[in-house]
């Protein structure tokens, strides 16, 4: 519960510092017509639709199993993480296609120190912000909390490089503000992309990782009675995965202790953290 309990935290604060951004942002950005802190508004306001699709998935899965959800509701986290990427992916492109226009066309903006003052802050708070999601996130391992580190993250990259293209139109240069906005739109695109991978291999099944495999193999090779495996499959419940495979032992052993043998081992896999519920099938072996 505890790991629901930080993303309903991070959502929380996430809604509330990114509304704050995106107000001074927005209103700054098109009072100077700066294309790159526009992009940077637009960019928190996909962070407000983020945090609440951390908040929202965060508190459906935590909800325990039911007659309907045998394995519980742990895959909501990685649906709404889902829905994160494709609205960061869709705001990229639409971010990307305006920077290009800004920057073939043309376009200049108005300096104002305010700019670089809202540029400061952005990173000040964004950077708090990163830093205490990736507090939550070594204390309870979630797909929402990391897409939310790295979107803090993304926007104190992206916030430098707006102050950058401010500061540099003191020298008349102002065609990198456009190349900025093109920058911050790349960066959204391909953040959003590797979230959608990620989410998408749960979502359809991926097995576990061959370092977690390796864990369960070596537990296995500690129990000398066990002399073949085989059948090792592994299915994602939520953030865990339910594993299942086949044990051959000595087949002169009796049912009650090769079945003693399985529920022993059940007990231990179920212990790792990353270990929904192992369910174990015993063959007898000639050995």
């Amino acid at each position: 519960m505890e790991r629901f309990k930080a993303t309903k935290i991070a959502g929380i604060i996430g809604i509330i510092g990114n509304i704050f951004l995106l107000i001074i942002k927005a209103i700054i950005g098109f009072i100077t017509h700066s294309q790159a802190m526009i992009a940077d508004s637009a960019n928190s306001a996909s962070d407000i639709f983020a945090s609440v699709m951390t908040y929202v998935g965060g508190r459906i899965a935590s909800k325990p199993f039911d007659e309907d959800h045998n394995m519980g509701h742990g895959k909501a986290e990685y649906l709404f993480s889902m829905f994160i990427s494709i609205a960061m992916v869709v705001l990229a492109v639409k971010l990307l296609l305006d920077s290009f226009i800004g920057l073939i066309q043309g376009s200049t903006f108005t300096f104002s120190w305010v700019l670089v003052l809202v540029c400061i802050i952005t990173i000040i708070i964004k950077s708090a912000l990163y830093f205490y999601t990736k507090h939550l996130y070594k204390l309870s391992p979630s797909l929402l909390l990391k897409s939310n580190q790295k979107d803090h993250r993304n926007d104190c990259i992206a916030t430098t490089f707006t102050l950058i293209s401010v500061l540099l139109s003191l020298a008349n240069i102002y065609w990198f503000d456009s190349l900025v906005g093109i920058g911050i739109s790349i960066w959204i695109c391909y953040t959003g992309v590797q979230i959608f991978i990620e989410s998408y291999n749960i979502l359809m099944d991926k097995s576990m990782n061959d370092d977690n495999k390796k864990i369960i193999l070596d537990i296995i090779d500690k129990y000398h009675e066990i002399k073949k495996v085989n059948h090792f499959t592994s299915s994602p419940v939520g953030y865990k995965y339910l594993v299942s495979l086949t044990i051959f032992v000595d087949g002169e052993l009796s049912t009650f202790k090769s079945h003693e043998i399985a529920d022993k081992l059940e007990k231990e896999l179920n212990k790792l953290d990353f270990v929904y519920l192992s369910i174990i099938h015993v063959n007898p072996i000639k050995v």
